[in-house]
């Protein structure tokens, strides 16, 4: 069959021919209709991610949609090493299926799956995310933050804060609150500090942090100094920023209501992962979460590979 193949650690995949797969008890081969690019796949599939596998060559790509020997359209999660979802067929745990919403395309799935899991897990599960609450979303510019945006819309927020690098895109979030920063301006970090304490003066119960680095430090730092002695969970999501690591005065915690939290694939359960992949999929189908895609043929693999994430690559097969 046609696959992007992963042949090295490190290396992106190349269109080649690879063995199909072959069912198995508790597995089953899905005819992949479409698989979306995204930043954990590739690294994942190119065994750069802490949840690799580490079998060379893989077909690369961790989730897409497609459909059963008797036609069922479903998404499917991490298909049996070394088979992947960029390819005609691939392999897959039946516990890691879901039908797909009457309404929904398969391109749509595929794209907004991911992204949109990440916001859906953090919320509903690591946090307890209750309708009126106050949510501030740190990297909303980004395909998983502008979907936060949208989900937290939808499951009731009284208020929402967006932060990011770019005011334009903050302003077409519709959100109630928007802060641009530039922490590589002179004293940005302070200046975006001192912009958030009025904005977090009445609460935030939730904060979704997509970057961490400088603009989280400022985020926290405001949140000790507010009044309010409102809770706020901060969730860290992804490191978007390129920062791994951040100086966090100890005084920061002692002297607030801040409650860190990590969400991902080690912190939420593959239960949890497929439940917040359903969720999401429901409020798509009913027309409350929209995403932008770029539609890719396979063989335009290393294209696609090299695309930016906004729009979202879809790969079609």
């Amino acid at each position: 069959m046609r696959a992007a193949i992963v042949k090295e650690k490190g290396t992106p995949p190349v269109l080649g021919h690879f063995d199909s797969p072959v069912g198995t008890e508790g597995h089953v081969v899905v005819n992949v209709s479409a698989a979306a690019l995204s930043r954990v796949s590739k690294f994942r599939s190119m065994g750069m991610h802490y949840s690799s596998e580490g079998h060379f060559p893989n077909v690369a790509g961790m989730d897409g949609v497609g459909t059963l020997e008797d036609g069922t359209r479903v998404y499917f999660a991490m298909p049996t090493a070394p088979f992947g979802s960029l390819a005609e067929q691939t392999l897959v745990s039946e516990r890691l299926l879901i039908r797909l919403p009457d309404g929904l395309n398969e391109g749509t799935a595929a794209a907004i799956a991911n992204p949109a899991m990440s916001s859906w897990a953090a919320l509903v599960y690591r946090v307890g995310f209750q309708s009126g609450q106050t949510v501030l979303i740190n990297g909303a510019t980004g395909a998983s933050g502008s979907l936060a945006v949208q989900i937290a819309k939808g499951l009731g927020a009284k208020k929402i804060i967006v932060t990011g690098r770019n005011a334009s895109k903050l302003q077409a979030l519709e959100a109630d609150v928007t802060i641009s920063f530039d922490m590589t301006a002179e004293d940005g970090q302070q200046h975006f500090e001192q912009t958030l304490i009025p904005a977090m003066a009445d609460g935030v119960d939730v904060v979704l942090d997509y970057l961490w680095g400088d603009s989280a430090v400022a985020i926290l730092s405001a949140l000790a100094k507010t009044p309010t002695e409102r809770a706020t969970r901060f969730v860290s999501i992804g490191t978007a920023s390129g920062q791994e690591e951040l100086p966090l005065p100890s005084a920061i915690l002692r002297a607030s209501t801040i409650e860190l939290v990590g969400s991902g694939g080690k912190s939420v359960s593959k239960a949890e992962m497929l439940s917040a992949v359903k969720g999401v999929f429901d409020m798509a189908a009913e027309g409350e979460l929209t995403i932008a895609t770029a539609e890719f043929g396979l063989e335009e693999i290393e294209a696609a590979w090299d695309a930016p994430l906004t729009p979202r690559p879809v790969v079609k097969l």
